[in-house]
């Protein structure tokens, strides 16, 4: 199955990013991106690709672990970029960016330890991916607005291990499903 590791921003967070992505949608050009719906929001820690069934449990144990170890920390979105010019549009995290990436760094760990092929160690960069093109698109319009964006404050209190389908339909537009398979709150029994 199709995994990663990653952070779930909690259901009024979503709710308030909503509406700033549906400003964004307003704007010219908007339908050129295929624009993430809000299930499929979250903060990929590790991504682990095509994992084999006997490996999960090992993994899970492993992210049970790093979630033990790793106390709660106080993180908030705020503003946005870019990848590959404008082929990804992004927004920001703000707060204890530290902490989240430490929990990327322990989240990686795990999936090397458990013996999951992860390729090479590359510099973590928070970001929730909220559109994506196939071509480079400018999204100067879509940056200016997100400049002034800062959303509410929370918690983060778990770590969450999340399978990914991707479309098989063949429909313009359809998205990915994303289902957390386990979770594990962090800090707990030290």
């Amino acid at each position: 199955m199709r995994l990663f590791a990653a952070v779930l921003p909690p259901e009024g967070v979503s709710d308030e990013l909503a509406l700033e992505v549906g400003a964004l949608k307003k704007l010219p050009g908007a339908d050129l991106m295929r624009w993430t719906g809000q299930p499929g929001w979250h903060f990929t820690l590790a991504f682990y690709g095509e994992v084999e069934d006997a490996v999960v449990p090992g993994l899970s144990e492993r992210l049970a672990r790093v979630a033990r170890r790793t106390g709660p920390f106080g993180l908030g979105l705020r503003g946005g970029g870019q990848f590959g010019h404008g082929r990804a549009l992004w927004i920001g995290a703000d707060g204890d960016v530290a902490a989240l990436r430490l929990l990327a760094d322990r989240a990686e760990a795990a999936g090397r330890k458990a013996g999951v092929p992860m390729g090479d160690h590359r510099r973590y960069r928070p970001h929730l991916t909220v559109a994506r093109s196939r071509d480079a698109v400018d999204v100067t319009p879509y940056l200016s607005a997100l400049d002034a964006f800062t959303g509410r404050d929370w918690t983060v209190a778990e770590l969450a291990l999340v399978r990914s389908s991707l479309p098989r339909s063949g429909v313009p537009g359809e998205q990915p499903r994303y289902e957390a398979v386990a979770r594990w709150p962090l800090g707990a029994g030290g």
